[in-house]
């Protein structure tokens, strides 16, 4: 069995979002726009750090493919996937925020295949560990909306595929700094998910993402209980997803007891990610990936699968990535290159307290 499992396939790079003016249409006030945040440069560099990096010898490579219409089916609706597929065929924006390029079908086709590729090797017992590094994120795509970047929702095909291949509970842990929005709409009545999403206290953002991220959305009739929001506090650093994780995500794990534990991997979070103002540093990230390599070997045989969300800072964002893997190995600690942010734990007993009050009448152990 191998360590740890990192899947990869050229072709999500081909995904074409264009220029912008940061995420959204470019500005006629701007000779020379810049790409779009959601470009691939930002995946080649963390692929050229796991290869070159610290972990080049640790980290087994192997490839991805495309994911067929029926998988997708897993979590989306048949008129939606080929909404998608017409979108592709001449490019343009889905949202204010979301484009694809002519051409993108086959990319987001591979980004969905690699994750469930990621899912095969940990559920088949291939690789301890499986990271589906992909593009474009996939945690904002309903089962009929695309948004925030995403089209389809890779996190919650993998969870299909554990549960198809026999498994009976899964786990979600979302620390995308953004609501994991997608993932709890396509979850949301079921009990064989636990949904959990770490993120920064956003709200809806329009009709495309009506969903709040409030503590108080904690799923309905069957799933009642098992969708878990923790909505932080602005600059909540490294102690605030710690101690989300000590406080709130590992009593959760420990009562429902999952077969397997699926990430959702952003590195939004950080200090100096464009898209996030919460602070974390390598040391947090570290400590995440600590975090999911414990629950997991107390609950899941040491499995776990994660899927690459969010992370705009492209030269940020690969050294996060890389001290998640390096805390989920137990591998050395790389030396942060950038500037230390000291943490903001300013309102963090009051954001937990939400939590656990929301969802104290399904989990005592909170």
């Amino acid at each position: 069995m191998q360590q740890l499992t990192v899947f990869w396939d050229d072709r999500v790079l081909r995904h074409d979002t264009g220029t912008a003016l940061h995420e959204a249409p470019e500005s006629p006030w701007i000779g020379s726009p810049l790409p779009h945040t959601e470009g691939p440069e930002r995946l080649v560099a963390m692929h050229d750090v796991l290869r070159n990096g610290p972990l080049g010898e640790a980290v087994h490579w192997a490839g991805g493919r495309l994911a067929t219409e029926e998988e997708l089916r897993w979590a989306h609706s048949p008129r939606y996937i080929e909404q998608v597929r017409a979108l592709c065929e001449t490019g343009g924006w889905v949202t204010g925020t979301t484009r694809a390029g002519a051409g993108s079908y086959e990319p987001l086709l591979a980004a969905a295949g690699t994750a469930l590729e990621a899912a095969a090797a940990v559920v088949e017992g291939r690789s301890r560990f499986g990271y589906a590094l992909i593009r474009p994120p996939g945690h904002h795509a309903q089962p009929e909306q695309a948004d925030g970047y995403c089209f389809f929702n890779h996190g919650a095909l993998a969870a299909e595929y554990a549960l198809r291949s026999g498994m009976e509970r899964i786990l979600i842990v979302d620390w995308d700094v953004h609501h994991g929005n997608g993932t709890q709409e396509i979850f949301y009545d079921r009990a064989d998910v636990l949904t959990v999403s770490l993120h920064m206290n956003h709200g809806p953002w329009g009709p495309a993402h009506p969903q709040t991220g409030y503590a108080d959305e904690t799923g309905t009739a069957a799933g009642a209980g098992h969708n878990v929001n923790i909505p932080l506090p602005l600059g909540a650093g490294d102690a605030g997803y710690t101690g989300a994780f000590d406080r709130i995500v590992a009593p959760l794990a420990q009562e429902y007891r999952p077969d397997l534990i699926i990430a959702s991997s952003g590195q939004d979070a950080s200090a100096f990610d464009p898209n996030g103002r919460h602070n974390l540093t390598m040391a947090g990230f570290r400590g995440l990936g600590e975090r999911v390599a414990a629950l997991a070997a107390e609950l899941c045989g040491g499995r776990a699968v994660l899927v690459q969300e969010g992370g705009y800072n492209p030269s940020y964002a690969p050294y996060c990535l890389l001290a998640t893997l390096e805390g989920l190995l137990g591998a050395p600690a790389t030396a942060d290159p950038l500037a230390y942010v000291p943490d903001q734990t300013l309102g963090l007993e009051e954001a937990f307290d939400a939590v656990r009050e929301a969802q104290r009448p399904w989990w005592p152990a909170l």
